[in-house]
């Protein structure tokens, strides 16, 4: 996705948080001057495959969708997700995270040579200077929502659950399969409810973006605003 598209969704959710983007901004540059370019070819199994959208949703521990995860090509997990897949015997192949939660993970993850993308915004510029030097380097895909700099790429995306799918789709994934995604899970509290409903909005622009459909919409997408998508 090239930035100019992407722009426009980035303003909505900046006024719909009140996110400040220079903060976004400030926090992109700190994470561009601790890495290096991400080489894709560590993710090159993405191409032509069918890809698991792991969201760190309380379904995740279900038999179905840790089925469902063990079945596919290639597993990326958002954030947490990854601990709950590894401990069910479920390989990760990439994680998606902004650091809030397991920065050990992180760490550990890329010092067994299994990509991370780590994401920077406004809100976590001291974990990003915490967490990102203890990684290795090469395994470190450095992500932003504002303008891209550097070696910090924008695939689109917000939460990490839509992002993941985001990226897969950058990647060249051919399916995209969501497990551990409960978008009404009552359990949330009130902002991150509201980013849910971004998250399940965000899905449905990359699903009319690629012609596809995906099952973690079904009987959702009449209710889903749209008015800050671009979809012509």
């Amino acid at each position: 996705m090239e930035f100019d598209e992407w722009e426009p969704v980035y303003e909505a959710i900046l006024e719909t948080f009140g996110y400040d983007r220079e903060a976004d901004e400030r926090a992109r540059d700190v994470l561009a001057s601790l890495t290096g370019p991400f080489d894709t070819t560590h993710l090159s199994a993405v191409d032509g495959a069918t890809v698991a959208i792991a969201g760190a949703g309380p379904s995740l521990d279900s038999v179905a969708d840790l089925e469902r995860a063990r079945e596919v090509d290639v597993v990326i997990a958002a954030s947490t997700a990854a601990d709950v897949l590894e401990a069910n015997g479920v390989t990760v192949d990439c994680m998606v995270t902004d650091l809030d939660k397991n920065p050990e993970t992180v760490r550990r993850l890329t010092a067994e040579g299994i990509p991370v993308a780590v994401h920077a915004h406004g809100d976590n510029i001291p974990a990003v200077r915490s967490v990102v030097p203890d990684c290795v380097d090469e395994f470190v895909l450095p992500t932003t929502q504002a303008a891209p700099s550097g070696p910090v790429r924008n695939v689109g995306g917000f939460t990490d659950g839509d992002r993941a799918a985001f990226l897969a789709d950058a990647l060249g994934a051919a399916d995209l399969e969501f497990v551990g995604w409960d978008v009404d899970d009552p359990a949330v509290g009130s902002v991150k409810a509201q980013k849910l409903e971004w998250a399940e909005r965000l899905l449905y622009w990359l699903e009319r973006r690629r012609g596809d459909r995906f099952s973690v919409l079904d009987g959702r997408r009449e209710e889903i605003e749209t008015d800050a998508l671009p979809l012509e």
